[in-house]
Parts: C-alpha cells; structure tokens; sequence
C-alpha cells in the first residue's frame, strides 16, 4: 500500500509544484528559474521532471518537492507535508497522540486549544458582541479561528489535563505558567481575552494573540504567546497561511500592524495582506539556525511591500524601522497614508473603497518622506533654514539603504525638485552620511563548483555515458591513465547528483557534439597539466622531447575544438 508521500508524489510534477511559487522557463525537457534561495540576475535553479528534483548550481540547493517547500515555506516535513497534501488531495490519517512525537503532540495541544477558545466564543454572548461592534462577520470569525477565554484561572489547564497532555507538554507550549511559590500551581496563561490563533505557513497553529475583553487598567491590552518550540516571534507573520497565495498573484504584500487590520482587511477582500501584531520584525533573511524569517518568507512571494501602519507616533516609529528592515533586504518599499488618528480597521469598517484607495495612492518610502517632511514645514511653519537637516535626518538614511545606483539618483532628483536644495548639495551630505552607516547588505549565497575544470568534465561524461555509441570509460581511462581515472570516480561520487542534472541539461541536445567537446577540453586540460608537471624535470633531452609531443598534441586537440564549434 502506497504511503501518503508516494501518493503525492505520484499526483503532483515538481514543474507544477515549484511553478506556483516562482516562475519557470522551459529548458529544453528541464525547466529553469532565477533561484529563490539566493540573489541571482540570470538563471541556475533547474528542474528536472524526469528526476522529480531540482538543483541550483549557484548556493547549491537541492531535492524533491518537499524539500522545495519546506526551504521556501520555512517549514519543518510535517508542514510541508500538509501543504502538499491539501494540494494532491491525499487526506493524512495520523496514529493516536500518545504514540506521536513529542512536537507532533506540541502541535495537537495547540490544535485542541484553539477548538476550545473557539467554543468558548461560541458560549459568550459579550465576546461575540464586541467582535460584531468591531465589524467581524460569523465567516471571518470562523475562517480566522478567532476564540475567547474567562476570566478564570485554570479553565484551559484542566481542559487539556483531561486530554491526557501533561504539565511539562503544556507549559513548553506556552500555555500555562507556574507562580514562584512552591505551593501554587500551574495557571493559565491567557485569560478574559479574546484569543487569535497565530499559525505558521502551512495553517499549523503555533502560537495566540489574546486581547484583554475588560481592560482593567493593570493587564495589558494584548498578550502574546513566548517563544517555544513551535514559534519564534521572528520567523512568523500573522495571517501568511491566508495571505500568501493572494500575494503571489498580485506580487505585493500589504504589512499591517494589528490583528482586525489585517482580519477585517481580508474581510474587505484584501487577502495579501499580513500583520505584525503578535510577532516581531526579523532585520536578516535567515535566523543563526539558518531558518528562514519573516520578511525572508514574504520577499520569497514577492519584493514588493506596501507598509500600513498606525497613523501615531508609535505607527510613524514602526513605520520607519519596517521600511529600513525590508529595504536593506532588497525589497521595493512603498508607504500608505493613514489620516491621523485612524487605522486601516477604522478604514475599512467605514468604506471598504477607502482603504484601497489608501493602497493604491501608496508612494515610495523615499518620497513619502519627502513629502512628510515638506507637509510638516508647511503645516508647523517651520523654518525653511531647517529643511536640508530635516532631509538629512528623515530621507537620506532610506536612500542609503536602496541598492541600486539609479534608483538613488532618481529620488536625489526629486529631494532637489521639491526643496530647491542644490544636487551637488545633496549628493555631498548624502556621500558624508552614507560613510558613517553601515548598511546590512544581503550575502547572495553563491558558492563556487566544488570540483575543479578535470573533476567536473570527467564527471559530466562519466554520467552521460549511456548516451554515447563511443566506450567513454576506456576513452577516460586511455586519457588519465588507470590511477588517475580511479581517484577521479572516488572524487564525483559525492556530486552525483548535480553532475546528473547538468549532465541532462547539457546533453538534452545535439550529444554527440558535446561528448566530442567535453572528451577534447579533458583531454587538453589532463596535457596541460602534465606539460606543467615536465617542468620540475632535470634531464633536459628528455624534457624536450616530452614538451615537444604534448605541445603537437595540444595543437591538434585545439585545431579539432575549432572545426567542432564552426
């Protein structure tokens, strides 16, 4: 009987598979793309449907479709298992929880805890009320999984005790927590609040939100899970399950800071955005265990980011670090501008048709800055001496962290149409500040072929033997010599994999003409290397008469390469 991932397999190509994430072009059987692992202008990332693989011979990223998904997802197999599956239409049967893993049983704790949030708001009839007051609909309410919890203190402890999960299992969730007193035990660690499941890409829960239902003055406004094992604050952004295929399509994501911006966003039918509320801004693409984070996942999906943001002072300041964070990362950054004193759920609950024209007037951080400063002038009367440091301080950093040139020149430009500051001026404050600040500048990843000009063109043919009339191995053999072919096979064995592939890329067409070449450019890079070796010979008859016959032969394999390629 075939077993969940041999079924998916069977159902789903890789072309189709990577082909929803990024876009391909056909290679002759193969197909190719600009790689989703590192920064690259021309194509290296190759599929190959024959091997259900793929490969990019810039950083070295490889495997099958799950492999794929887990590296662009930022997800461990189960996830990508999940994903996969609701693609194939393969429906996973797991075992009973006592004999999962024990993060598999993290993973259904979470999931029984949401089901008991959710019931609990079904049981409230003032939780609903203030959820409707706020504009949430029954469907939004139920998409988003959005749950409530008393005001008492062991409600979801005894729940999930009855559930057979131990103490150590709960509170490593996040769940509970244990007072200093030796005496006390455990309590919950959300209570009277309305609850917001955080889940990771895949749709798994990983985490809540809660937002305190009476505020008594004390408590905070809204609590969130700690980092466990399931979530890092870094590697998640509220709402990407739902909003990530949205983004693929229109290729831009929409960055909003709480949760009913983006609920109520989604509600008004625009899905690609997702929330920082809950998690935290990670300012690199990958986390010190190599896991990629946030913004990392969503530049995957798209470079193009609108931010919406409160319109307050503390708005204005997440605002700016949001914009500096995806800028240094490569992003293209524009900026929505909220009306002071409201917020995109504000927004959408009075006109829908409001909050996507806010979108859609969206500018370029730079000249969203821009023009705040010069509005503030004008509205603060500000003295107009002051403006060059206004810029110096609210414009110039933003421009510093673009990478391209152009771009740079482009809104210097503009900094000098709309304040009348010479460019000159501008550019030699800009050249000033942009020595004291480091930049965080994004390594590509790109790695160097692991084996050397012999190794690789050895390997290609002894992987492409099968498709030549001519005896490869004994030719090899016959061109390096028995010991040198030996040590050679041990050297590929370990790069099989992309030696195949790229085997398959080069050979796709016209064979014979490549097996002809690769044999001659072996060939003279093994005489090459030997005419070196004659160097370091004493006996200078001998040495002549070697040099001599090599240095014929390489002309002969030269003349033979030129005919070739005519």
């Amino acid at each position: 009987m075939s077993t969940p991932v041999e079924k998916i397999k069977e159902r789903l190509g890789i072309e189709e598979v990577i082909g929803s994430y990024i876009k391909l072009e056909k290679s002759g059987k193969n197909f190719k793309a600009r790689c989703p692992f590192h920064n690259e202008k021309t194509p290296s990332f190759y599929i190959s449907p024959e091997r259900a693989g793929f490969y990019c011979f810039g950083c070295g990223a490889k495997g099958d479709i799950f492999n794929f998904v887990e590296q662009f997802e930022g997800l461990d197999f189960m996830g990508a298992l999940k994903i996969l599956a609701e693609k194939a239409g393969v429906p996973l049967v797991f075992e009973k929880s006592e004999t999962k893993n024990e993060k598999e049983r993290m993973y259904m704790i979470m999931e029984e805890s949401t089901k008991f949030f959710e019931n609990g708001l079904k049981d409230s009839k003032e939780a609903k009320d203030y959820l409707y007051k706020r504009g949430l609909k029954d469907k939004t309410i139920q998409d988003f999984r959005i749950g409530y919890i008393k005001d008492e203190w062991r409600l979801l402890y005894e729940y999930l005790k009855n559930k057979k999960y131990s103490d150590n299992e709960i509170e490593k969730v996040g769940l509970i927590k244990k007072p200093e007193q030796a005496n006390k035990g455990y309590y919950d660690r959300f209570r009277g609040r309305i609850i917001f499941p955080i889940s990771d890409s895949s749709g798994r829960i990983i985490a809540f939100s809660g937002r305190i239902l009476h505020d008594d003055g004390k408590s905070a406004k809204y609590l969130n899970s700690p980092d466990t094992p399931l979530y890092n604050k870094s590697t998640v952004l509220y709402g990407i399950d739902k909003a990530k295929q949205d983004i693929r399509i229109k290729n831009y994501t929409i960055l909003v800071e709480g949760q009913m911006d983006l609920v109520l966003s989604h509600q008004a039918g625009i899905r690609n955005t997702v929330a920082v509320s809950g998690t935290a801004l990670a300012d690199t693409l990958t986390s010190k265990e190599n896991v990629i984070n946030n913004l990392g996942i969503v530049k995957r999906l798209s470079t193009n980011i609108i931010l919406a943001f409160d319109s307050d002072s503390a708005g204005r300041r997440a605002t700016r670090r949001s914009a500096e964070i995806a800028l240094s990362l490569g992003m293209d950054v524009k900026i929505a501008n909220i009306v002071e004193g409201k917020d995109p759920a504000d927004l959408v609950l009075k006109d829908p048709e409001e909050w996507k024209n806010v979108l859609r007037n969206a500018k370029p951080v730079v000249e969203f800055q821009i023009n705040r400063v010069m509005d503030e002038v004008k509205e603060k009367k500000i003295d107009p001496r002051k403006i060059p440091a206004l810029i110096r301080e609210n414009v110039l950093p933003f421009i510093g962290a673009i990478g391209k040139n152009m771009d740079k020149s482009y809104f210097i430009n503009m900094i000098k149409e709309k304040t009348g500051i010479s460019e000159e001026a501008i550019n030699k404050d800009f050249r000033d500040l942009d020595k004291g600040i480091k930049y965080d500048k994004i390594t590509s990843n790109v790695r160097e072929y692991p084996l050397d000009s012999i190794s690789r063109r050895f390997g290609l043919l002894v992987n492409i033997s099968h498709k030549s009339i001519v005896d490869i191995h004994s030719t090899l053999k016959h061109i390096a010599g028995d010991e040198r072919y030996n040590i050679l096979i041990k050297e590929i064995e370990k790069y099989k994999d992309e030696l195949l592939l790229e085997a398959e890329l080069l050979f796709d067409k016209n064979p014979e003409y490549h097996i002809e070449e690769l044999l001659l450019n072996f060939e003279e890079d093994i005489i090459r290397e030997e005419m070196t070796e004659l160097l370091r010979i004493n006996d200078k008859k001998d040495f002549e008469k070697k040099y001599k016959a090599m240095t014929i032969r390489k002309k002969e394999i030269e003349d033979k390469l030129k005919s070739l390629r005519k």
